[in-house]
């Protein structure tokens, strides 16, 4: 072989060898940039759902949105700001017994098994009046989270529209051993159970008009302008008495009369201050 043909064939073969890498150069360039641009459109896609996620995280729950509402639709017989005063009793009853209670409250359920009949029969005789501050602070417990407290108070507004004997026959029934949850069940939350209790109350028992409210929540504004007034109102726990702007307790405790002995006693005593 010539030196010239060996030189041709060098600079062909180097020809050849750049041409090669050119072209996988080129591949390259294009794997990359697809690479690339399908990395972006995973980052965006993990990025807008972060984005949805944290929007729906920071999105007011259906109950942030109705305490907010300005024009809510309170239940018949009630009176003052919103209709969250709710006053049962003989009109000539000269003192008032304020009852703040929450749907959830084991303490509470304690109290109106025991005492509840009593106080009933003491408003039916014209003793004093009751009036009613309802309480939801049990479902931002920590260790019982939930919304029972809400619902049960807002279906307690649809047995009020009802009437006022509607409103303590079905507190006493979600009250009762048999329908009263643990503070940790949050069954409260649920229609169909807060429909289930009022069956056992004749007044509300297959009453669609009450049904139709629960269900529908007519009366969930309502239910947390009724809170606030319980936030607003200085009281700590439940349950509450108060009379006269006076807490009422059994004798030698903080805490209210859980039985029918002490409680008869405690407001004996109210009565006459």
């Amino acid at each position: 072989m010539s030196n010239r043909n060996s030189q041709a064939n060098k600079a062909a073969a180097r020809d050849r060898l750049r041409a090669e890498r050119e072209r996988q150069a080129k591949k390259d360039k294009i794997r990359k940039q697809v690479v690339v641009a399908v990395s972006v459109v995973a980052v965006l896609a993990v990025a807008g759902g972060v984005g949805y996620a944290v929007m729906e995280m920071n999105k007011p729950s259906h109950w942030d949105s109705v305490a907010d509402e300005k024009n809510i639709t309170a239940p018949k017989n009630t009176s003052g700001d919103d209709g969250t005063t709710v006053v049962i009793g003989k009109p000539a009853a000269k003192k008032t017994l304020e009852v703040y209670e929450d749907s959830r409250c084991p303490v509470c359920a304690t109290f109106e098994q025991t005492v509840g009949e009593t106080v009933r029969k003491d408003v039916e005789a014209g003793k004093y009046k009751i009036q009613y501050i309802g309480a939801t602070f049990l479902d931002g417990d920590k260790s019982s989270n939930g919304t029972g407290s809400k619902n049960a108070l807002s279906a307690l507004g649809a047995a009020l529209d009802v009437s006022s004997d509607a409103f303590l026959d079905y507190k006493a029934a979600l009250y009762s051993a048999k329908f009263h949850p643990e503070e940790t069940d949050d069954k409260l939350s649920k229609d169909e159970y807060l429909i289930e209790i009022a069956n056992s109350v004749d007044a509300l028992k297959g009453n669609a008009a009450f049904q139709k409210n629960v269900k529908d929540g007519t009366y969930d504004g309502w239910a947390m302008k009724m809170s606030k007034k319980f936030q607003d109102s200085g009281v700590t726990g439940t349950p509450t008495l108060k009379m006269d702007g006076k807490t009422i307790t059994a004798e030698g405790q903080k805490n209210a009369p859980m039985t029918v002995p002490d409680y008869t006693t405690a407001i004996a005593k109210a009565l006459k201050g």
